[in-house]
């Protein structure tokens, strides 16, 4: 039986409705309203998990952070210090403002393959160079990318869409992380048959092993795999070319070799006593967690446990405070952490104006977290380790350190002393060194014989993918060097553009900023043949 409605009860409140109709001021947010950005979880509470450390903004708040977007005639968000990629993020802010969440995905993925990473783990140089920036808080461009892509998936608009036509072409892309993924996202959009090989049981690379699950759900990861598959690539688990697979064999098979191996090989401390037992590299240690985490709720007991221990990393950057936060977790004893240079400004200095990425002091939320559990900031500045002191039974039990301070010589160089009398021993049983990468690693290189850099990587003329092997191109870290996610994705579909034209003598795989570049020749005689006499006027 229909429920039957008083007609009062229809009546809207006016006040109400008043309040519903109150316009976000679009042209002058950027005056009005405070920048929010997602917000950590409580640090005391999300310690104890190993969950996503994000609570997101809702769409009202999301309406309103758009609107502070000024839609800059020169938009450096999207320029060479802003987005590597070319994010049109003026438009996609708008479209997000004007509640029009399809369209903003549709804008977002022309230049994007993944913004539900970069989303959450990119550090957004985007927003240093937000021209709002110049004298307010910038833009939350990161939170707006983020939410566009999570709701997506969360109202179904993220389905297969594998090509309706292939090529017959063969492409073998070696390493799946962002850079690789990109590659072979393009590739197979592009009608080409693409096969991902990793040398590790899952697939992500950095993605998935590098960055820990608090910080990037690896759900959201094997989702993304998971919807690639689905569109027609093949992933090859556990396939270590140049290893167990030879790349020779492998270039015999496909038309073309994307390297995307990333530059793994870990810059090393080489001082005395290194041969102790307890000293791991980084990417060891968050490795073996996150496996661990993922095979058995850590209850396998195959991961380097901090657990009781009196932890130092030695690096600072994202990986050491990745460092941090799962120490952390583990229930340490004691976390420091060591950074040999000094610490940044509150604000920016003279010789790192805008729109440069903002060198300054921050506090992560490793950092922070150390702050609520042990009720101090774990890092220690200009400080430099001489020795691993033994134990006497063959572990670490300790570093004996030193001070620094950095002066700049005549040439405006910097140079390092060490400042005698500022000697300090620091405990520590386990030792994990976050010290950057120093190249790719070589075996598949050497086994295709491609011709590196002075500086290891592999070389590329400038501007270009292709390697001294002809069918053989490079992207990614093992091309340009340790980098960001964002721009590993550039490279990742600048490559596949390139791939795609050597495969097949024309492309229509876009350039940065989602453009499809067309040669003048080829307009003039399509879209602009209506302009020319003997055609006649429409």
């Amino acid at each position: 039986e229909p429920v039957i409605l008083d007609l009062e009860d229809n009546v809207v409140d006016e006040t109400l409705a008043k309040k519903r109709t109150v316009a976000v001021d679009k042209v002058r947010g950027f005056m009005k309203y405070k920048r929010q950005t997602d917000k950590y979880r409580n640090p005391a509470r999300r310690v104890k998990d190993w969950k996503e450390i994000n609570a997101r903004l809702n769409h009202e708040d999301l309406k309103v952070q758009a609107a502070r977007c000024m839609d800059c005639g020169v938009p450096f968000c999207q320029s060479d210090t802003g987005c590597p990629i070319g994010n049109i993020i003026p438009k996609w802010n708008d479209l997000v403002f004007k509640e029009q969440w399809k369209d903003a995905l549709d804008r977002l993925l022309m230049t994007n393959n993944f913004p539900e990473f970069t989303g959450r783990v990119c550090p957004a140089p985007c927003e240093g160079a937000c021209v709002l920036g110049i004298n307010e808080l910038p833009v939350s461009i990161k939170s707006i990318e983020c939410a566009i892509i999570d709701k997506a998936f969360e109202e179904g608009w993220m389905i297969p869409n594998p090509p309706r036509v292939r090529t017959g072409k063969r492409v073998a892309v070696i390493g799946s992380g962002p850079c690789g993924l990109a590659a072979a996202d393009q590739l197979n959009k592009a009608g080409h048959y693409v096969t991902v090989y990793d040398r590790n049981d899952r697939f992500g690379g950095l993605l998935m092993y590098g960055i820990p699950n608090m910080k990037l759900d690896k759900g959201i990861v094997q989702r993304r795999i998971d919807l690639m598959a689905a569109e027609g690539i093949n992933f090859v688990p556990n396939a270590h070319v140049g290893k167990t697979i030879d790349a020779k064999i492998l270039k015999e098979h496909n038309d073309a070799i994307l390297l995307a191996t990333g530059a793994t090989w870990p810059r090393d401390l080489r001082i005395p006593n290194r041969n102790l037992d307890g000293i791991h590299f980084a990417m060891e240690f968050l490795q073996k967690n996150t496996k661990s985490l993922l095979d058995s709720e850590l209850a396998d007991g195959t991961y380097l446990s901090a657990k009781g221990r009196s932890v130092i990393v030695i690096g600072g950057g994202d990986t050491g405070n990745d460092c941090i936060a799962t120490s952390l977790r583990h229930g340490a004893k004691s976390i420091v952490n060591f950074e040999l240079l000094p610490q940044p400004p509150n604000s920016r200095a003279p010789d790192n104006p805008w729109p440069q990425f903002p060198r300054v002091f921050k506090v992560d939320y490793g950092h922070a977290e150390v702050v609520t559990v042990h009720g101090n900031d774990p890092r220690e500045y200009q400080i430099l380790s001489k020795e691993f002191v033994s134990d006497g039974n063959g572990r670490v039990k300790g570093i004996n350190t030193i001070r620094v301070e950095w002066t700049k010589n005549e040439k405006g160089g910097w140079a390092m002393k060490e400042l005698p009398g500022t000697e300090k021993y620091f405990e520590a049983d386990l030792v994990l060194l976050a010290m950057g990468f120093l190249g790719p690693e070589t075996e598949v290189i050497k086994q295709l014989d491609v011709r590196q850099t002075p500086q290891s990587n592999i070389e590329t003329p400038k501007g270009m993918y292709s390697t001294s092997v002809a069918g053989v191109f490079a992207a990614g870290d093992c091309r340009r060097g340790q980098s960001l996610i964002v721009w590993g994705i550039n490279e990742g579909r600048q490559s596949a553009r390139e791939v795609d034209l050597f495969l097949m003598g024309g492309t229509r795989l876009p350039v940065t900023g989602g453009i499809e570049k067309r040669p003048v020749e080829q307009l003039e005689n399509t879209g602009l043949a209506w302009m020319r006499d003997d055609k006649g006027m429409p």
